[in-house]
Order: C-alpha cells, then sequence, then structure tokens
C-alpha cells in the first residue's frame, strides 16, 4: 500500500470517531461530570462482578484440577500419607486443546472464506471467454503459464487463481461476454469473485498481521480448560514499520486493525445475557503499570491530564480472592499496578450531552447510544462514541459447551470434575495400601524383654531377652494387599471420564486399551465418537467466534478501507466445521472410488493422478511435494516395467505327486480328470491372435 493510501485511510478512521466526540484535552481541565460516568460504569462492574462469582468457583476448581493442585476443603486425615493426584483432567484439556487447532488451523491460515452472494447487485453475474482467436489473444495478455491448467489443477481452481488478476483484464475487456460458459473449454469469470477474493486475503493478511493464530489459540485453551474463551476486535492501533531513507531510520506509522485474546478473567459482560448479541455491555479489566498507563496517551482520543492524574494518585490493582487462591505463594491483596476498566455499551443519551460529547443527529433521538469509556482511579481516560457501523461490541464468548441459561459455557474440567475426584480418592487408596502391604507391622511383647532398648527394627538386630521369660517376644504380621481392587475402581473412574468429556483414552495416546478397542474397527468407531464431540466445539467456534469476528472485519474494512476493489455485495462464512467433515467425508469417497477403479476394466476411464492428488489435499498434505506428474508417473512406470523384465519371478516348485499332464487343475487321484481344486487362471488371448473367439472368420480354437 502506497505512502498515500495509508494517510487516506488514517484519515478515515480518524474522521469518524472525530464526528462523534470532542476531545478534551485543554490545560488545566477538569471534567465535573465525571462522577456521573465513572459511577456508571463502577456500577456495572460490581453487578458483572458478582452476578460470575458462582462461575468464578468453577474455574478456580478446574484450574486446581489442571494443574493437579487440592484446595482447602480436601481435608486428609491422619491416616492417608498419599497426596498424589492423578492429571487426567490435564491430558483431556490438552487432546480437546490440540484437536481444536488442528481444525483451525490444518490449512495453516484461518477458516474464514468470502464468496460473492448469488446475485450481486449492480455487478455482472459472470464473464467468459471463447475458444476462438479472441481467446488466443487473451491467452497472450494473460501469458500461458497463467491460462493453462497445471498439474492437478482443475477449471475451477483455475477460475479462482484468476480471479485476482483482475488489472490484466483491461485490455481484453472487449472480448468478454457476460453469462456463463457454452462449453466446457470456455473459462469463466465471476467479477464479484475478484471482489469477494481480494476481501477474503485482505482479511487474512489483517489477521495475520496482528498474529490472530496466536491469540486464537490462547482463547482456545480457556475454552477447553474452563468452558469460554474470548477475542477481542477490529481494533484501530498505530503499528510502527520499519522504514530507512539515506542511512536515516523514518519509521512508517499505519493505523491497522487488531485483535486480541481476553482471559476470561478479565471478562464481565451482561449478566442478563445468554449471549453476546443480547448483551447490553461488557467490561474489560485491564492490570497495567505505569508504563503502560502511560503509554496510552500515543493513543487516540485518550485524555492526556486524566491519565496524569490517575497515574499521580497511585497504583490502585487489588487482588481478587480467585487470584490469590491461584496463586503458590503468595499473600499479598495489593499489587504495584492500576486497574483500569475498559466499557462497551449503552449509556443514556442525556449523561453523554452532560459531557460534551457531540453526538450525531441521526442518534440524538434515541435514549441511548453506544460508547466506548475507560477509568482509572475515578478518572475518565477515554469517552467516545462507538466508531463502529453498524454498532456492535467487539468481544466475541465461544462456549465449550454450550449452558442454555449462561453466557459462559462448560469446559472439559468442570465436565470430569467428580471422576477427578473418584480417580485421585481409589489412586491415594491404592498407594497407602501398597505401602501398608508392603512392610511388616511389628509387634513386641516388652515383657520378654531387657528394659530400656531401642525397639527399632532393621536387618541384624539384637534384642535382649528377659532370663528365662517364656515365650516370643516380637511378633510380625502381614498386612493384605487390595490395592487391586482399588486400581479397578480407577480404571472404572477413568471410562467414566471417557464418556462424560467425550474424547476416548485412545484418542490422546493411551495404552492398554481393551474390548472394541483392540480391533481396527473399534478403533475407527472410537476415533470417530472423539471427532463427533470435537465437530460440535468446532461449531461452536464457527458460529460464536470466527463468524462474528470475520464479519467485523469486513465491516471494518467496507467502512474504512478506501480500495474499491475489495468492496461489493458478499458474504462472510467460517468454515472450521466445514473443513472437518469435508475432509473426513472426502477423504472416504475417494479411498472407495479409488478401490472401485482398481477393477482392470474401468482403470482407464479414471484420472489416477487427479484422484491421488486429492486424497493427498483430503489428508492435508501437498500434492506438489507427493505425488509425481504425469511425465514423471510414465517414466517411473516404465523404469518399474524394466526392473520387472530384468528380475522375472522365480518359478514355483510344483508340489509332490502334481501330475505332469492332464487338463489344468487336475488333481492326482482324480478319475474324472475334471480337476477338483483351484481353477488355474491360465492367459486371455488378445483380439488378432488365435484363438480369440472375436476374430472375422474364426471360431474358438
Amino acid at each position: 500500500m502506497e505512502e498515500d493510501e495509508i494517510f487516506e485511510n488514517e484519515m478515515a478512521m480518524d474522521s469518524v470517531e472525530a464526528n462523534a466526540i470532542e476531545d478534551m484535552d485543554e490545560d488545566n481541565y477538569s471534567d465535573p461530570l465525571a462522577g456521573t460516568v465513572v459511577g456508571l460504569v463502577q456500577d456495572h462492574y460490581t453487578k458483572a462482578s458478582t452476578a460470575r462469582e458462582n462461575e468464578e468457583k468453577r474455574w478456580v476448581q478446574a484450574y486446581r484440577n489442571y494443574r493437579g493442585l487440592y484446595g482447602p476443603d480436601v481435608q486428609f486425615t491422619s491416616t492417608e500419607k498419599s497426596r498424589v493426584f492423578v492429571k487426567v483432567t490435564k491430558t483431556k484439556v490438552l487432546a480437546a486443546y490440540g484437536q481444536i487447532v488442528d481444525v483451525l488451523f490444518g490449512n495453516s491460515k484461518f477458516p474464514i472464506t468470502v464468496d460473492p452472494t448469488t446475485l450481486p447487485e449492480g455487478v455482472a453475474d459472470s464473464v467468459f471467454f471463447e475458444s476462438n482467436d479472441d481467446m488466443r489473444k487473451a491467452k497472450e495478455e494473460f501469458g500461458p503459464e497463467d491460462m493453462q491448467l497445471r498439474p492437478g489443477e482443475t477449471v475451477i481452481d483455475l477460475q479462482e487463481r484468476l480471479a485476482g488478476s483482475k488489472s490484466k483484464l483491461a485490455p481484453v475487456v472487449d472480448i468478454l461476454e457476460e453469462g456463463n460458459g457454452r462449453t466446457a473449454t470456455e473459462i469463466t469469470i465471476h467479477p464479484a469473485m475478484i471482489s469477494a477474493k481480494k476481501m477474503e486475503k485482505k482479511i487474512h493478511d489483517q489477521l495475520e498481521e496482528s498474529n490472530a493464530n496466536k491469540q486464537l489459540r490462547v482463547a482456545a485453551f480457556e475454552c477447553a480448560l474452563f468452558g469460554t474463551g474470548v477475542m477481542k476486535g477490529p481494533f484501530a492501533v498505530d503499528k510502527e514499520y520499519p522504514k530507512y531513507e539515506e542511512g536515516e531510520y523514518t519509521p512508517l506509522i499505519k493505523t491497522v486493525p487488531q485483535t486480541s485474546s481476553v482471559s476470561i478473567w478479565n471478562f464481565y459482560p451482561d449478566p442478563d445475557a445468554a449471549n453476546m448479541d443480547e448483551a447490553e455491555y461488557v467490561i474489560e479489566r485491564h492490570k497495567m503499570s505505569r508504563t503502560q498507563i502511560r503509554a496510552l496517551k500515543r493513543r487516540p482520543f485518550f485524555r492526556k491530564n486524566a491519565i496524569d492524574t490517575a497515574v499521580n494518585m497511585g497504583e490502585s490493582y487489588t487482588k481478587e480472592w480467585w487470584e490469590q487462591a491461584m496463586e503458590d505463594d503468595s499473600n499479598e491483596s495489593k499489587a504495584e499496578r492500576y486497574e483500569v476498566l475498559e466499557f462497551w455499551g449503552n449509556v443514556d443519551t442525556e449523561v453523554l450531552e452532560g459531557h460534551d460529547v457531540d453526538i450525531p443527529s441521526d442518534l440524538k433521538d434515541l435514549d441511548q447510544v453506544s460508547v466506548n469509556i475507560w477509568i482509572c482511579n475515578g478518572q475518565v481516560l477515554r469517552l467516545v462514541m462507538n466508531p463502529f457501523t453498524p454498532t456492535l461490541i467487539p468481544y466475541y464468548a465461544v462456549p465449550y459447551e454450550v449452558s442454555p441459561y449462561s453466557l459462559f459455557g462448560i469446559g472439559i474440567a468442570e465436565n470430569m470434575d467428580d471422576t477427578q475426584t473418584l480417580m485421585n480418592g481409589f489412586m491415594r487408596m491404592a498407594v497407602d495400601n501398597a505401602a501398608l502391604s508392603g512392610n511388616m507391622i511389628i509387634e513386641v511383647d516388652e515383657t520378654n524383654l531387657t528394659p530400656g532398648q531401642d525397639l527399632s527394627v532393621y536387618p541384624g538386630k539384637v534384642f535382649r531377652r528377659q532370663g528365662g521369660a517364656p515365650g516370643q517376644a516380637i511378633f510380625g504380621t502381614k498386612f493384605p494387599n487390595v490395592s487391586n481392587e482399588n486400581m479397578q475402581m480407577f480404571d472404572k473412574a477413568r471410562v467414566l471420564s471417557d464418556e462424560s468429556t467425550g474424547f476416548p483414552s485412545f484418542a490422546h495416546g493411551q495404552t492398554g486399551v481393551s474390548g472394541v478397542g483392540r480391533t481396527a474397527s473399534g478403533i475407527s468407531m472410537l476415533m470417530s465418537a472423539a471427532n463427533g464431540s470435537i465437530r460440535n466445539v468446532v461449531k461452536n467456534v464457527d458460529d460464536y467466534l470466527l463468524g462474528p469476528m470475520a464479519k467485523a472485519f469486513f465491516n471494518f474494512n467496507m467502512q474504512f478501507d478506501y480500495d474499491e476493489e475489495i468492496k461489493g455485495d458478499l458474504d462472510v462464512k467460517a468454515r472450521g466445521t466445514e473443513s472437518l467433515m469435508a475432509n473426513e467425508v472426502r477423504s472416504q469417497r475417494l479411498m472407495q472410488f479409488l478401490q472401485v477403479v482398481q477393477n482392470p476394466v474401468l482403470a482407464p476411464f479414471a484420472k489416477m493422478d487427479y484422484i491421488i492428488r486429492e486424497i493427498a489435499k483430503s489428508m492435508e498434505l501437498d500434492p506438489d511435494k507427493l505425488v509425481n506428474s504425469m511425465s514423471d508417473a510414465t517414466i517411473q512406470a516404465e523404469m518399474l516395467k524394466k526392473w520387472q523384465e530384468a528380475n522375472p519371478p522365480e518359478p514355483q516348485p510344483e508340489a509332490p505327486g502334481q501330475p505332469q499332464g492332464g487338463p489344468a487343475g487336475a488333481q492326482a487321484g482324480d478319475p474324472t480328470g475334471a480337476g477338483g481344486g483351484t481353477i488355474g487362471t491360465g492367459s486371455v488371448p488378445t483380439p488378432g491372435e488365435p484363438g480369440f473367439s472375436a476374430n472375422t472368420g474364426q471360431g474358438a480354437a
């Protein structure tokens, strides 16, 4: 992008906010009504914080199960020596997290697509090249390498590749005709597809530039562990790009959309909402250092004087109970940080008018308008109108398992909380019993021993008896070993954890699977069940996170980007689930088709190179690195044929007693001579050879 375009984009984004607010950073400015806004945000924060207390308890328990830590509510008796914690929860969470990431990033990019609508307004549905002289001229303009089908490429693949070559169409625009191609040799191009592919590339570039892959993995992990993952975006930030002119560092500052993950612990949504579409507001709690809060002054529309006042008032971050509960060794209740609350939601119009906020005329008649407010130490650091059109709260909460009555979902750790407790209990009992039964219990009759002796027992120990004392003085008792029974109960609890989570132990490398899991078909059934569970989770990721966030990026570009080539009547979709299901189904069908065409009669009609390449794609493998081209395959086949001719198979020795003559397959001792064994195949005559029944004027030999 040129520098002029970058400047225009920055001005476009700034102007939208500038029309909605008035920056109030004059010297010695004080906001007399700041308390009203601060009180409003604090009230919403208190309400949301109180409403999610039960959720916090569940999250703390999930964290402890993941880390293998016992909470203060677990009381051990004096006879319990073992404190072992079996981290099955951690294994299950990491298995679910790994499968989610594999599905989302199996193709090394976000499963987000932008497609043209069925009938885009004001745009020709399609154009095509005719197979005539004009077509040849078009080929010259495009270049042979552009217009030719590459190995393993279909006509549809060629269309998509040419979709980004709109500029190359200009010299041959006069030979383009509207409508669908009439023959298979005509290459159809959808103009709307050009905009769709450009918009799709734009969104993917923006996500990659904001390191969205890493951020989404963080959200996916919390989704698997706590039941809810949260993302935020897009929001505009100024990014510095290194640039040198004549040996001097002159960085290029570009305003770009960013996205980031938000920890579930810092996410305070509207408690009355069952999903983000119903949320009236969201508050994000920030823990900032002095440097971080001062850096806010470089961002647009932050009040510098208010930031300085908040900093001078000192650190204000107080640890919540759950923060102290999750820390291993800390009794501190206050950290050397600032607590900053970021509010997105609706506020009464009268409140904003009292703060001299310039409300657009089309919104003044509304009772409430959407705003963004930042507060710290009783100071309003930022107060602006929501710049997005259509209005949206830029947060996306995806549940692992949907809870019908809460915005927060249910995760792996909560689903197997009871079974984790059972496994820990039975394992502790087994360990304690093994330690008890592995040692002798010593019984001593002190009346038979000389007083004052050390009664500890060790190899070679000598005890002194009382002279003339009758009977045995020292007895050894063996405690019974029942650890096998405890381990059987442990295994049953582990099976219950498989059922409660939907992840069989086989899916995360557990050995010793019995029953149906010992067969190939059984393993396939278990893996299909695991894929079914993760399919529902990925569907939630599509519906609650990727889909809304992709549409938000689309609207962001439609609103702020000056590039008209990316704009159009387009449809943005998330295809995480589709990619998972499509790969599974497509791979199975391709393998079935490959078995069918192994029939010598059907084999000549099959495009084996295309089939093999598609099988590689369905397995998320690079066909260019694995599959030979047709020319290379021909060379390999010739080499294999010559090798087989040079190294013929050795003839198999005849079995003893095999007759030398008679019909093929005849066996010794067979009076009929018809042969009672396997029928020999022999060699089939080809057309033109003696014995071929279809030869003209020739009967069967």
